[in-house]
């Protein structure tokens, strides 16, 4: 086997959340007006996500029958949300048409994927089971930005149906969560309250997009009054969430770690639009001070990913280079 061939086949289908982690703290950086800091990793994402287009590609192409079995994964799903997320970024640099390509790309892979994960759904359900939500909320956010954009409300509207499907999605995963993921997850677990954090942003937006139309100004103030409940019940996971991590620490590296950036990002950024919508102030503190948490945990995560893989690729070029 060639050392492309194994680096290649080392990427696992639930890598999307690298792109996830990295474009969600880019975001929350530019939120607080750190360009500098957030351009550099929107830079890195933009690579991730290059790279792993072609990666996946690549697998469709050569090698359908892993592909396949992969997709049956709640983890492929996070290349659905790492697109929208990096879409997301970029429309804050006003470039609509990426906006409008990577809209249309995640919502191509949501309905490829969504149907082969959950004919293959598994119970007790996981954190990574909880994809599903955030996939789908992703679409909401974007469907919102592209109203916002085009001052449609038409679309803020249609942005309520995957809103409301995330939020039931939410139930049913719920309902069949494994809590003991809480002490032994390798960082997936982040994502259940991660999930909510995103429907928080996915109402907010929502609301502001219904909202410059006159006529739907009371939609608008009750996505409001959601989107600050959804907040609460989000915020309700971090302590349990911190205080599993303190009394059961998982100091190894592990892939699933980014499954714990991209909740952290989206706290922060969840509590700013929020405070937007419904003038919390207090609400936009919290969000300013926990995308410094979130940086830091980012950093952490991207310096073991790093060494991880140069460990990796010096492995694989040592043994192929053996007699």
């Amino acid at each position: 086997m060639g050392r492309t061939t194994r680096l290649l086949d080392a990427v696992p289908p639930t890598a999307g959340a690298a792109v996830m982690g990295t474009g969600i703290v880019s975001i929350g950086l530019a939120r607080i007006g750190r360009a500098g800091l957030s351009d550099a990793l929107l830079a890195v994402d933009v690579v991730l996500w290059l790279a792993l287009c072609v990666v996946f590609a690549l697998r469709l192409l050569g090698q359908h029958h892993r592909w396949r079995s992969e997709a049956r994964s709640p983890g492929a799903l996070t290349g659905v949300a790492g697109t929208a997320v990096l879409g997301a970024r970029l429309a804050l640099l006003g470039d609509h048409w990426a906006l409008y390509v990577l809209a249309g790309f995640a919502a191509l892979l949501w309905l490829v994927l969504v149907s082969p994960v959950l004919r293959h759904w598994q119970t007790p359900t996981v954190g990574v089971s909880f994809m599903v939500v955030v996939a789908t909320e992703s679409l909401a956010v974007l469907a919102a930005l592209v109203a916002l954009q085009q001052r449609a409300a038409w679309l803020g509207v249609l942005a309520l149906v995957p809103l409301v499907l995330g939020i039931a999605a939410y139930v049913f995963v719920l309902s069949g969560f494994d809590l003991r993921q809480l002490v032994v997850g390798r960082g997936d677990h982040w994502i259940a309250g991660g999930a909510l954090a995103i429907a928080t942003l996915a109402c907010a937006r929502t609301a502001e997009a219904v909202d410059v139309s006159p006529s739907l100004a009371g939609l608008a103030n009750i996505l409001d009054d959601a989107s600050f409940v959804l907040w609460l019940a989000a915020a309700a996971w971090l302590p349990a969430l911190i205080v599993a991590e303190v009394l059961s620490p998982r100091l190894g590296y592990d892939l699933r770690r980014w499954s714990a950036v991209f909740p952290l990002g989206m706290y922060a950024v969840s509590s700013i639009a929020v405070a937007s919508v419904t003038g919390h102030g207090w609400l936009r503190t919290f969000g300013r001070v926990w995308v410094w948490v979130a940086f830091a945990v980012w950093a952490v995560v991207f310096a073991a990913t790093l060494l991880r893989s140069a460990r990796f690729v010096r492995d694989v070029h040592g043994a192929q280079a053996a007699p």
